[in-house]
């Protein structure tokens, strides 16, 4: 049995619309001009505050501590109320989850998102019962690329850290799993900013109906 960790933004659900919606609303607040979907999609990866703080930067703003933080609360305040207006699993999901469950394999997320922000959205599109963790960045006090956090989710879920397998979409998930010393799978439909296969992922899949061949393949390598 092997435990699969999944990143939770652009691999698992194509939260993009709903982020993106939330950016530009406050910014819009802000009396600052909104970015393009496709800019802004690029944006995701290091959770909300991140996102924000960047696209301040691309408006040339610059901001306080504090202001910052007024504006990550109204930022969380916002998308929560709105977490699944347009966010959706990704096709081919659930029949890959379910192809790993019933392969004994335990399920966790770990994302650089708020876990009680990742809570809600997994529950309102009916997958939060797929996972025996949830974790965010604020679960343990620290988040990826720092393999800690890997290796407590995986304990979380009930496995150990030298049997499990990471999936994700961005350097931040392939250089997490590297310094975990665990293999890594890359969807090619997530958020990555630059071509995922320059960053070496062990595999690239299209589509999560490859996601079982991949499981298998990596598992041979696995002690």
């Amino acid at each position: 049995m092997l435990t699969i960790v999944f990143d939770l933004d652009g691999t698992l659900i194509d939260t993009a619309p709903d982020l993106v919606d939330t950016l530009n609303f406050i910014l819009a607040q802000e009396k600052l001009p909104g970015i393009p979907y496709e800019k802004a999609r690029n944006l995701i990866g290091g959770g909300a505050r991140g996102m924000m703080e960047r696209a301040l930067i691309a408006e040339g703003r610059s901001c306080s501590t504090a202001e910052m933080d007024r504006l990550y609360a109204a930022f969380v305040a916002h998308y929560a109320a709105h977490i699944a207006d347009r966010s959706r699993p990704f096709p081919e999901l659930e029949a890959g989850l379910e192809w790993l469950a019933s392969n004994g394999h335990r399920l966790a997320v770990c994302t650089n998102k708020l876990e009680w922000l990742s809570k809600r959205l997994l529950d309102t599109l009916k997958l939060a019962d797929r996972f025996a963790a949830i974790c965010g960045q604020d679960t343990f006090g620290i988040q990826k690329p720092d393999p800690e956090v890997f290796r407590l989710t995986v304990r979380r879920a009930g496995g150990e850290p030298s049997r499990a397998i990471m999936v994700g979409d961005s350097g931040t998930d392939i250089h997490t799993a590297r310094a975990a010393r665990v293999p890594v799978i890359a969807v090619d439909f997530g958020y990555s900013e630059v071509p995922i296969a320059t960053l070496q992922p062990d595999r690239i899949i299209s589509s999560f109906a490859d996601l079982p061949d991949a499981i298998v393949d990596l598992a041979a390598t696995q002690p």
